[in-house]
Order: C-alpha cells, then sequence, then structure tokens
C-alpha cells in the first residue's frame, strides 16, 4: 500500500472526495469555513463546483488529496487562517498574532477507512503547510476522550489524532459539534 499526499490542484479529486452526491445541492465540497459564510450559502449546484475549481488553480490550493496506488481515497482542508472564517469566528479562539494555517475537515472515502490514512493526512497537510513558510499550524477537533463521534461529524478529527501527530493544547473553544467540545491544537512549525 503506497499512500502519497499532494496539493488539492487537481478539481476531479477533490470532487470526488468532497463533492455532494446531488450536483444542485448547497453543500460540501468543503467551502463552509473556506469562503465568506454568506457566498458559501449563495452558491449552489454548478456555481459552487466553479469557485472550488477556482481555488483548486490557486496557490495555495485548497488543501491536500491522499492517493492510494494513485486513487484519490483522503481528503484535508488547509489553508492561512486569515483566508478563512476561522480568521473572525467567534467561538475558536487566536492564541497570539502569528499567521498560523488551520486544519479543519478530514474525509476518507469508505471502503478506505481504518488504514491510517487519516494519520498520513495529518502529516501532508502539515508538510504543506511548513513547505509554505507557516509558522505553525492549527486543528479544531473534538474532545470525545474515546467516546464514539457521529461519522457525520468526525471530519473535525479527535484531540487523540492530532496528539498522535505531536500537536499539543492551545485553547478551549467555545464550540461544540456532536455533543463535545472542540479544542485548539497547535503545532509549532518553526
Amino acid at each position: 500500500m503506497s499512500i502519497e499526499v499532494r496539493p488539492a490542484s487537481v478539481f476531479d479529486d477533490v470532487a470526488t472526495l468532497v463533492g455532494p452526491k446531488n450536483p444542485t445541492a448547497q453543500s460540501c465540497y468543503c467551502l463552509s469555513y473556506r469562503i465568506p459564510s454568506k457566498e458559501s450559502q449563495a452558491l449552489r449546484g454548478e456555481a459552487r463546483a466553479e469557485r472550488v475549481r477556482g481555488l483548486c488553480a490557486e496557490d495555495p490550493p485548497p488543501g491536500v488529496i491522499a492517493y492510494l496506488d494513485g486513487e484519490p481515497v483522503g481528503w484535508a482542508a488547509v489553508h492561512p487562517r486569515g483566508d478563512t472564517s476561522f480568521a473572525r469566528n467567534r467561538l475558536i479562539p487566536h492564541v497570539d498574532d502569528l499567521d498560523v494555517w488551520s486544519l479543519w475537515c478530514l474525509r476518507v472515502r469508505p471502503g478506505f477507512r481504518k488504514q491510517g490514512i487519516t494519520h498520513t493526512l495529518v502529516d501532508g497537510a502539515v508538510a504543506f503547510a511548513r513547505e509554505r513558510g507557516a509558522p505553525a499550524i492549527e486543528a479544531y477537533p473534538v474532545d470525545n476522550r474515546g467516546a464514539k463521534v457521529d461519522l457525520t461529524m468526525a471530519y473535525v478529527g479527535t484531540r487523540g489524532l492530532f496528539e498522535s501527530a505531536g500537536f499539543t493544547k492551545a485553547s478551549d473553544t467555545g464550540s461544540v459539534i456532536n455533543g463535545f467540545p472542540r479544542v485548539l491544537m497547535r503545532l509549532d512549525l518553526r
């Protein structure tokens, strides 16, 4: 099994991983934290897809993709926090004034889960941010203390996942997902 993590610059691969099943949907493509809320809510169907296609052509692209033997199997949204809604989120605190990057969404396709791909995605997202000069990277996972997290809400990851990647808790947050508090986890890249 050969897993490679690459920048998410191929739109069709992003669509395979986070595109909605219903092409007219207003959801996903992992835009809710990446673009302003009003814009995200207004975009539907092909307009939503075109917005993501444009993000894939930017530098940096909107995240990273894990490929298993050339097939896209996992997604991680990672980008400078200042270009995301986390820059203005009142529930997720700012620890300091560093121009940190945010890692906020992880997804592995059904049939490929429980193979370590999520861990590889986190490592790949960290490397992606480091290569682009990020001084630190943050994530906002749930602190589930080992309890099961509903699969639809597991996209934020767990505290344990990020601790295993070397992140440490930097702060509590005011955010709760699926009944679990979210914590701000951080990894210094300097």
